[in-house]
Parts: structure tokens; sequence; C-alpha cells
């Protein structure tokens, strides 16, 4: 069956044509009609956000690190201040070719192998966002190097700001504290951009750390046009950061560099209060560590150096370390005596030492028929062993409270340990043992379970000698004296003329007396143990670390006390060789400066230079000890 093939002629052709172009039209009119309204929705309703977004690219708003606020002593004399210094940073995100750019860097600035493999080290551990600084303090001509090649070195930042610096070095490290680039906890925790631009430095330890609030200040801002490719057209307005406010000190900045040099290189702390006020005047603690070069970033020798270091110059002394006080608390142990109603002028022989049972306790030496005076002027165990065993050690350790020990002041430091006055409660408590009579005659000369701070016995040597309930007073200072304490001032007196036997009689301290026509010194000094030794060893010679710590709590005038302190030599042998000395010329020091210091200089020239001059020493010989190492190490692989 044959079909029908329909005919195409010339009118169905033009049809079929005609209505396709009417559905081709319609789609492209549709599609021109879609575009013009999304032209005109993004020219219009969407004007303002691009706008925006073009000035961003267009614009950029760089914040300003403020200034940070000075930290001055009682007299304004500044302790940490704020120097202009150019910088160099990398910023990680921005960085490309970080290889290429670091040779770059080094050969532009000089960098030595040390620094570069710090820079390589902190690139690794660093956030995206966080600047890693390359170099500071840079000279103009070094700045100016870097900044005309920076189109070509993408990534880095150089910046001319403000530094750190604290003028008095190592002398004031454990007060102040220093500063440094915040790290990725820190600004997680605070979410502040200020912390990741460039230049900008936080509190890291001491009162930069905990005055952080009162130091940082605003920061300021500038308005930049720039290229697609980020490179600077022009600065178009400049908003000023505002410095942070002035933190004022109790300190005598001139007696806090003079204590901290005259310790030497001993390791040890000296605190000097007001006794009247509770004025901290001085809080020094030596061998320390230079702010400036943690402010300016540490090198890796450096930091191993100051961390092996068995003397601990990171350790605050003054407030974190803890020591058995020794004889130094003989004082306090009297003033509860008295306040338990024993006569001071009852006697008691010393033959050598105290039989408790079947134990004898020895004595320093054989004394003879001791009152109280006496004992405290020859710190004579025997008399405190025999009078502490009558009254029981749970009397004294209330007086060892009311006269600072043990306690924790509300200072504005990083961290404090307020050690032990034990009794028999902390004894049942601690170690669910009952208190003994050998705990009793161990604690009252100040060994045993007792351990205290400087600054705990600074205030103690402050309310002996003023009767007054003074608390330790590190910013801002206090004019008005404190209020008595609740004690017969007679009690106060037969204690302080105890302590006056000490230096000025036939006492353990003989040899300090002050150097002054009508001032003189009270004081008591203290021999500590380390380890648990026999009789007839002593900590008098051996190892460094296994030798007694020496002590020393004094005031003057005796007269009328103005000033007290206390002075802790670590393995120093003893309080009266040790200890006793540094108090002498760090008081003499508030009465006659230029006697003190001229005795100051000729100790220094015996010891090699002053504080600055001695760490670069020791910091050469530490690395020369360390490369003869390494290569010994080497050689004995080759071997």
């Amino acid at each position: 069956m044959n079909r029908r093939v329909p005919l195409v002629t010339e009118n169905s052709q033009t049809y079929t044509f005609t209505r396709r172009a009417l559905v081709l039209g319609g789609l492209q009119g549709g599609i021109a009609a879609l575009l013009a309204g999304r032209m005109a929705w993004l020219s219009i309703a969407e004007n303002e956000r691009y706008k925006l977004l073009s000035e961003s690219n267009r614009f950029q708003m760089v914040l300003i690190p403020p200034r940070r606020g000075w930290i001055v002593d009682r007299a304004g004399q500044p302790i940490a201040i704020n120097r202009s210094d150019y910088r160099v940073d990398l910023i990680p995100d921005q960085l490309e070719q970080p290889d290429w750019i670091i040779a770059q860097l080094t050969k532009l600035l000089q960098l030595p192998p040390e620094e570069i493999q710090r820079i390589r080290t902190d690139l690794d551990r660093a956030a995206g966002y966080q600047p890693v600084p390359v170099a500071e303090n840079l000279s103009f001509d070094k700045y100016a190097a870097v900044t005309l090649r920076l189109p070509e070195l993408p990534g880095v930042s150089p910046t001319r700001g403000f530094s750190r610096f604290y003028p008095d070095g190592a002398a004031v490290g454990q007060l102040v504290g220093y500063v440094g680039i915040a790290n990725k906890e820190e600004y997680e925790k605070e979410k502040n951009t200020l912390l990741i631009t460039p230049g900008f430095k936080i509190g890291k330890d001491g009162l930069e750390k905990t005055m952080e609030h009162r130091l940082r200040g605003m920061p300021g801002a500038k308005r930049l046009e720039v290229t697609a490719r980020g490179k600077l057209v022009r600065e178009l307005s400049t908003v000023s950061d505002k410095p942070g406010a002035t933190l004022p000190l109790a300190i005598d900045a001139g007696l806090q560099t003079f204590a901290a040099r005259r310790l030497g290189d001993e390791s040890g702390s000296v605190i000097v209060m007001d006794c009247h006020t509770g004025d901290i005047l001085c809080m020094a603690s030596m061998p320390s560590f230079d702010p400036n070069s943690f402010s300016d970033g540490i090198s890796h020798n450096e930091w191993n150096m100051l961390s092996k270091d068995e003397r601990r110059p990171l350790v605050n002394k003054a407030l974190s370390s803890l020591y058995p006080p020794g004889s130094t608390v003989k004082p306090m142990a009297a003033m509860a005596l008295l306040g338990a109603g024993i006569d001071p002028e009852e006697r008691v022989y010393c033959g050598g030492g105290y039989q408790l049972g079947n134990r004898f306790f020895r004595c320093l030496g054989r004394h003879g028929s001791m009152t109280m005076h006496t004992a405290i002027a020859r710190s004579c165990n025997t008399y405190f062993y025999s009078m502490g065993n009558r009254i029981g050690y749970d009397a004294i350790a209330v007086m060892a409270r009311r006269l600072g020990l043990g306690e924790e002041y509300p200072l504005p430091v990083v961290s404090q340990s307020y050690g032990t006055v034990p009794d028999s409660a902390w004894k049942l408590r601690k170690y669910k043992q009952e208190w003994t009579r050998s705990d009793t005659l161990n604690a009252v000369i100040g060994q045993g379970y007792v351990l205290v701070n400087p600054l705990q016995l600074a205030v103690m040597a402050a309310r002996i000698a003023s009767g007054r309930n003074v608390q330790p007073i590190l910013v801002g200072g206090r004019e008005k004296p404190a209020q008595p304490l609740d004690m017969p001032p007679e009690h106060f007196e037969k204690v302080r003329h105890g302590m006056w036997e000490v230096v000025n009689g036939a006492g353990t301290a003989g040899r300090s007396r002050l150097p002054l026509e009508g001032i003189q010194m009270g004081g008591k000094t203290g021999t500590a143990q380390v380890r648990r030794i026999s009789a007839g060893q002593r900590g008098q010679g051996g190892d460094w670390k296994y030798r007694d710590h020496g002590l020393f709590v004094c005031f003057a005038p005796t007269d009328n006390p103005r000033y007290a302190a206390s002075v802790v030599i670590e393995h120093g042998m003893g309080g009266s060789r040790a200890a006793a000395p540094v108090a002498k010329d760090v008081l003499t020091w508030l009465f006659d400066k230029q006697k003190a210091m001229d005795a100051l200089t000729a100790l220094e020239e015996g010891w090699g230079g002053n504080i600055a001059e001695r760490m670069k020493r020791d910091e050469r010989r530490w690395l020369a000890t360390q490369a003869a190492n390494k290569a010994a190490g080497a050689g004995e692989g080759v071997a």
C-alpha cells in the first residue's frame, strides 16, 4: 500500500519560519528584560552595598597601636617608658614565597643565622593572622631599604611606632615584667583585632600583665587609598591613638636599682618598706632577666641560658620563693611569749641545747644564763626551745599570723606563695597526725614545717618596728600611717631593744652597724637549713645548692623606726655573713646615698662590673660552653 507524502509548499515553509522566529524573539526579549531588570536592581537597589565594597577595595583602615602608659616611681621617675622605633613584621596570610622573602630580608637587614631560624620557627607556629616579628629597633636606613622594596615583598610589614623600654634593665625585671606579642590563645579569648596589629604588644608578666587594663590605651587609625594590588597611593586621614594611663608605684626607683646591684652575683631578694604606711619602697629579686630583651624578642640561646640557670633568674624570689625563716622569727616568738605572760627577765640556762625525752635539740653554742633580751641578741635556741615548749606552738602561731606570716596580700602581682604557719589543727588536717612537742621546738626557731616568703618577713619586721598593722602597698602609695596593733606598746619596745642589741651590742650582726652618725639599725639574723643534716655537718660548705640560706630582718632608725627590710640570700650560709651586710648598705642608701654608692662601686669593681656587664659576660661564657660541648659531641660522633 502506498503512503501519500505531504506536499511542502512555499507558504508552509514561510509559516514555520515565522513561528520559530517569534519563539526565539520572545526568548531573547525575556532574557534582555531579565538582564535589564538585574542591572537596574544592581545599580539602584544594591548601589549602596557595591559602593561600600568598591570603597573597601580602594580604601583601607589601618589600626595604630596605642602607646602604653608609663610606669613611674613614687617621685615620678620613669621605670617603664616608650621610645620611637622602626620594626619589620611578616603577615603569614599575605606571605608569598616565604623562603625567597626571608632571604631578601636577611640581606637587607643583615639578620644572623639564629634569628633566621627563630623567624622560620615562629612562622610554622603562628596563626595566619598573627604577625611574626622579623626585627625591631631598626635604624632608619634599614627601615627605608625594606620600605622601598615593599611592592616585591608581599606579606612584609614595616612599621614606625613605639617600643617599650626599661631604663634600669634587669634591676626591675621581676618587678614590672615585660611585654610581648599576643599569642593565639590570648587572641581567641579577647577577639580584639588590635591584638593582631603588627607592632602591638601586651603585658606578659609582672605589673605589665596585671595592670594591662590601665596601661594599654586606645588605638588610633589611618585611612589609606590603595591600588588593586594593595600599593599605597596616599594617606587620607589619621585619628591619633590615646595613650594608656600612667601607673605610679610606691617604689623608689633609685633604691630598687641600688638593692638589685648590691645583691651582686648572689641569688636572693631585698624588700624595703615604709613601716608607717606599708609602702613597698623596694622589691628586688636577683639574678633577673632584662625585660628589654623579652620585649624585643628574646633569642633561643638567651632563653635557654636563663631557664637552665640554677639560680632561677625567671622566678620572683621576693614573692614566689618560700624559705624556712630560721632565727628571724625569734622576735615574733618573743612577742608571743610576752603575750602569754612570760616574764622577760626570767632566765633559762643554755648548756648547748635542750633535752626533750630521749632527743637532744642543739643550740648554736653554750650561752649560759639567758633572758629574753640576750636570747634575741645572741640567737639562743635553748631559751626559745624551753619557753616555746612551755606555752605551746598554737599560741605562737596566732602571733605569727598577727605579724603577717602566712598571709597572701592583695597586690597586683602574677603569683604569690604564702607559705605555712603550722599549728596542731593544720597538721591534723594535712597529715592526719597529732602535733608533737618536737614539732614545737623545730617551729619556734623557724624550722620544721614553717615556710615564709621574703615579703612576709618584711611585713613582720615593719609591724614589730612600728607597732602598726601595716599592709604592703605596691601601686600608688599611702600617706596616712596604718592603725596601731592591739598589743601593749611595752612588748614591742622590749623586743625592739633585743633587736638593737643584735647589731649594736654583743649580738650576731655586730659587723653590720650602719656607718652613720646618730643612726642605728636593729635586726635579727637567721640561718635556715635546706635539707636534713646531722648536727655536726651544718650546711656551711659543699655544693652551692645544699648550703644553708642566710636571712636578715631589720629596721632603722632604732629610736624612731621608719624603714623595715628583709634580705634573703639563697645558700648564703648565714644571715650575719651574707644577708646583714646587704641590709646595712641598702639602709645606708636611704640616709646617705653617696656613702652607699661609694661602697657599691668598690664592690662592683671586684665583681667585674655592673649588672648589665656581668650578664653579658655570663652570656658569652655560656655560649662558649655550649659551642665547646657541641664540638665535643660532634667529635665523638665522628670517632
